[in-house]
């Protein structure tokens, strides 16, 4: 199975490495992905696991033997999938927790209650372009807060756990949206420059890849840590978006008829990059990378790109100035 074939090694995260290649392309479902692989005694967690990318990353990772822990605002909204994988055979057990990404008091419990080594943390909870400023409990820019400062607090918060694992993988689903943003430390909530949802929404995706460069201080303890942009895929994270922005994506007719245009993924595979950087042999060791479409993106520095990693979201430099501001803001608040 070319799934089993380890990568070739080469240096990580360091300038010009060869970007790694895989068999799969963007049309490759979630499934398989890890054809072939048991993840049997393996232990996972999917935030946003209930619906969309995250429904159809648990589904894979099940399916493949895994024990997964689907961690959702509404734990109720993922009976109908844990009544599906109950009655797969072979799959690994299934169970919904409450967490609510933008209320640290939410992360600070679920950490509390979590019991034993976590293999797989796949960071898939997000919200985007909410029309207006909102803040949480915290006083923190929602969408920064859901997207980014909540898995912070919930990776460091399960770290040990994470270690435990002996070799655990961190999988931060970003967007191509973070090519247009890099992280405002000087006002990252918009308290003075005017809020822009698009801003916001990128500034955030900008922060979870950061995080995974960042996580490199991890490395010794045997946690890899990668980001990706799942491409163009219909799902929930839409819901904020009015009418006339749907239509003007192209997937909304004057009937309000939504339709995923040629290029568009469905979410299996969509999720397929996700359970790849989760599962996958072929990552056995690599870190800090960023990937689109099943392979490693290159880093882009063009005015307008239309795909690979912005300069601005794997500077280790960022990395470890957001990892300290994101350390810091959690204390104080």
């Amino acid at each position: 199975m070319t799934t089993n074939t380890p990568a070739s090694p080469t240096p990580r995260n360091t300038p010009g490495h060869p970007l790694l290649t895989t068999p799969f392309t963007a049309r490759t479902d979630a499934r398989a992905v890890i054809e072939g692989v048991d993840l049997a005694g393996r232990r996972a967690l999917v935030t946003g696991g209930a619906s969309g990318l995250g429904a159809e990353t648990v589904r894979a990772l099940a399916e493949a033997g895994a024990e997964v822990t689907v961690a959702t605002r509404r734990p109720e909204t993922g009976a109908p999938l844990l009544r599906e994988l109950a009655a797969v055979d072979g799959a690994g057990p299934v169970r919904t927790a409450p967490l609510d990404l933008s209320d640290l008091a939410s992360v600070d419990a679920f950490v509390r209650d979590w019991r034993g080594p976590l293999d797989i943390l796949v960071a898939n909870a997000g919200i985007m372009a909410l029309p207006e400023r909102t803040l949480t409990p915290q006083g923190w820019e929602t969408q920064l807060a859901t997207n980014h400062l909540g898995h912070f607090a919930l990776a460091t918060g399960l770290h040990p756990h994470l270690r435990e694992a002996g070799s655990a993988r961190i999988v931060v689903v970003s967007s191509g949206a973070h090519l247009s943003a890099p992280f405002d430390f000087d006002d990252p909530h918009f308290e003075r420059r005017p809020y822009d949802p698009w801003a916001a929404y990128g500034q955030s995706k900008s922060a979870g890849v950061l995080l995974t460069v960042g996580a490199r201080r991890w490395s010794a303890d045997g946690i890899t840590a990668n980001a990706l942009n799942p491409g163009y895929v219909l799902t929930n994270l839409q819901r904020h978006l009015d009418d006339d922005t749907m239509r003007a994506f192209g997937v909304m007719d004057d009937e309000g008829n939504v339709t995923p245009l040629p290029y568009y993924k469905t979410p299996a595979q969509g999720a397929a990059t996700s359970v790849l950087l989760a599962a996958s042999p072929l990552l056995e060791g690599v870190t800090g990378r960023y990937f689109e479409d099943n392979q490693e993106a290159p880093t882009v520095t063009d005015a307008n790109p239309t795909g690979g990693v912005a300069a601005h979201a794997v500077d280790p430099e960022a990395a470890d100035r957001l990892w300290e501001y994101a350390a810091r803001t959690l204390r104080t608040s």
